[in-house]
């Protein structure tokens, strides 16, 4: 097809200022496969289509389910999720463009919303113009802009509002959730917004409302494309432009109107007072008992657009960037994304720390339980040991008792609960991961920080109320080095639940695979086992197991340096310790290991974390 210079040069005059608000994203030969492990082509999505859209419009891309809507529109954002393969060219003003890009200039609404809902819209909205925005942006600016976007989407009355806490009294509904993922997009003020099911779930009105907020972005020079599904009469009708996929095929691209005058000419007629969305999603959709006709139907209905007038027109389109692109120099895909600054790395690290000590805090699970449930535990076990601490065989035998409470309470309770915690924050995580807000290690790093205070002031809560309760050695350097192992121990136990955490899809699994491991560790702690009567095959379980060295490092505080043990009852038949060492020696533990045991502890500790990360890297790439 010619075009003539002077056709070119009108068209550029018309759309001149057009451009210099907004970009056309257009793609030719673009096709999308599914593939399996192996990289395996096992199913094409998307089948060698071409498009166009200008900027000013809101665009809709319908279909039936299963005919690759979501799929295009993500090929076309870049965003497609690991085991999708796309070729052909997607274009920006005639130029193509690279993820980096995609990711910088345009803002991507999920169809699920996925937010922290122990944080208010305002602290969900300034966490994410930290992440997003140039890091020289002025935070005056910041306030602005996003002080502007409530007022536009209507959550302003709502800021200081909670997103959504289980038993919370005050939280969003299902359309402020919409509302708040859309102004979240547009922090950024991209130039192409694409939005994947926005009004799935909603109520009429609400649908509507954003509907309404999106025309009014569009009509700001920005490109809008959205996936819809059957929408109302008059949702549809806010939609100045519509591409209809089928098959994994174009079926239409223009207008409402002229859709239904092209349906019309291939004999399908939309009946009065019908919606339109509804007869042109039926008429391409595939039948459940007639599925061969329907998609016959289909095919038939997509190879007619390829010659149609409406097609032409996108051919136009087309042929014009890509002249536009080879003759002018007004490209400013690479420019731009060159002088954006990202936020500095420890900038982004304090905004999570933040907001994971804002989940932790206000999540009353998290934290708040934690610390009741071990008052109440620690006053339990201090009533059962009260007057049981005393300097003869029956008081070793209360305060190896003690020990080991202290040991598996702060062990197995924060490890268990800490299984939990990346599986439910997995999706979140990975949904900022790709649109590059922040990479894994920072994320990690992040969450251990945010879980710091807790896993101190935990057992300094327990060991505080039953030590002096109990009677256990009254001296201050005792009970300093018993802090220290406590504290060690549980954040041992909760870097283990970490490394499980992440290395399993489920709290299920992580759990079927973490409980003959810990039965192992519990074992080989100490007091069941003679350490010296290990088999030979055995013997490395001791290096890797932190409960038998906290275990040690407590008996060693407790009874290196004591003398004088009385033993009233004389049988030959039973042990009589009177000396600390001797207590030591009968479950071979050495009085010098005390800060031995702390290094190894400090070592595993180290290693968990450094396996959970390795673990929660490797999910990202195969997610």
């Amino acid at each position: 097809m010619v075009v003539t210079n002077s056709r070119i040069l009108r068209w550029t005059r018309e759309n001149s200022s057009e451009c210099e608000k907004g970009v056309i994203i257009s793609w030719r030969d673009l096709s999308v496969y599914a593939t399996s492990k192996g990289n395996r082509i096992c199913r094409q999505l998307i089948n060698n289509v071409r498009g166009a859209v200008k900027p000013g419009n809101l665009v809709a891309i319908m279909g039936g389910s299963g005919a690759g809507k979501s799929s295009l529109m993500a090929a076309l954002a870049c965003r497609t999720p690991p085991g999708i393969v796309v070729h052909g060219e997607i274009l920006v003003n005639g130029y193509p463009v690279s993820p980096a890009y995609m990711r910088r200039n345009s803002g991507f609404m999920h169809q699920e919303d996925l937010f922290v809902g122990t944080m208010t819209v305002l602290e969900h909205l300034n966490f994410m113009a930290r992440m997003k925005l140039d890091r020289r942006t002025d935070p005056r600016d910041i306030r602005d802009r996003i002080n502007g976007l409530l007022q536009e989407v209507g959550l302003a009355h709502k800021s200081g509002t909670m997103i959504g806490n289980a038993g919370g009294e005050k939280v969003l509904s299902g359309g402020e959730k919409k509302r708040l993922a859309c102004a979240t997009e547009l922090l950024s003020d991209p130039k192409i917004l694409f939005l994947d099911e926005p009004t799935t779930g909603l109520d009429a009105h609400s649908a509507s409302v954003l509907v309404a907020q999106l025309t009014v972005v569009a009509a700001r020079g920005r490109t809008v494309l959205c996936t819809i599904h059957q929408p109302s009469s008059a949702i549809f009708n806010a939609f100045q432009q519509i591409i209809l996929v089928a098959e994994g095929r174009i079926a239409f691209i223009g207008t409402s109107e002229q859709a239904l005058h092209f349906f019309a000419s291939e004999g399908y007629h939309c009946p009065l007072a019908y919606n339109p969305a509804d007869f042109l999603i039926a008429t391409l959709a595939t039948a459940p008992r007639d599925e061969d006709a329907s998609r016959r139907n289909a095919q038939r209905i997509c190879d007619a657009f390829l010659v149609s007038d409406a097609c032409k027109e996108v051919d136009i389109v087309l042929q014009l960037e890509l002249h536009i692109a080879s003759s002018y120099i007004w490209r400013d895909d690479g420019g731009e994304t060159c002088e954006f600054k990202q936020p500095w790395w420890w900038s982004k690290l304090y905004w999570l720390i933040h907001r994971g000590s804002i989940q932790i805090i206000r999540d009353p699970t998290v934290q708040f339980l934690r610390i009741l449930l071990k008052l109440c535990l620690a006053i339990l076990v201090s009533l059962c040991f009260l007057g049981a601490i005393t300097l003869d065989q029956l008081g070793i035998q209360a305060v190896q008792g003690v020990l080991f409470i202290m040991v598996t309470e702060n062990t197995f309770l924060p490890m268990y609960a800490t299984l939990a915690a990346l599986p439910q924050d997995m999706p979140l995580f990975l949904r900022e991961h790709r649109a590059g807000l922040y990479t894994p290690h920072l994320y990690y790093f992040a969450r251990v920080v945010s879980l710091i205070p807790g896993l101190i002031v935990e057992p300094i809560i327990f060991v505080m109320i039953v030590y002096w309760l109990v009677g256990l050695r009254s001296t201050v350097e005792a009970f300093v080095l018993t802090l220290i192992v406590a504290v060690f121990t549980m954040n041992v136990s909760t870097a283990c639940g970490c490394f499980f955490s992440a290395a399993f899809d489920s709290v299920p699994l992580a759990m079927a695979y973490l409980v003959p491991f810990d039965y192992i560790l519990m074992i080989t702690m100490g007091p069941f086992i003679k350490l010296g009567t290990l088999p030979v095959y055995m013997q490395w379980i001791k290096y890797m197991s932190w409960l038998l060295h906290s275990t040690e490092a407590l008996t060693i505080v407790q009874w290196k340096g004591v003398h004088n043990i009385s033993c009233e009852v004389k049988d030959p038949e039973l042990p009589c310790m009177t000396e600390g060492s001797e207590v030591l020696e009968r479950y071979d533990f050495d009085g010098d290991n005390y800060w031995t045991d702390i290094s190894f502890m400090a070592v595993i500790y180290l290693v968990f974390h450094a396996l959970g990360y390795a673990c929660l890297w490797n999910r990202t790439r195969y997610k």
